[in-house]
């Protein structure tokens, strides 16, 4: 595993319309976690009104397998 700049995000937040593969994805924001371990700070570009909030966790790009695809 590669080592990760502290400054990296530990999630990238998305915005969830639908469901399977009909589901849309819209990359919204990132959360990085506090020095503690006991929370978060989030810093959104956009907030859904509709859809699912999710927090997926952040795999640098030189980490990414072929199998996790590339992030639009």
């Amino acid at each position: 595993m590669t080592t990760v700049q502290q400054n990296s995000p530990a999630f990238m937040l998305w915005c969830v319309e639908g469901d399977g593969k009909d589901a849309r994805w819209t990359r919204i924001g990132a959360a990085w976690l506090h020095q503690d371990g006991k929370g978060f700070n989030m810093r959104c570009n956009a907030i859904p009104l509709q859809g699912r909030l999710v927090a997926r966790a952040y795999v640098p790009k030189a980490d990414r397998s072929a199998a996790q695809g590339e992030l639009v």
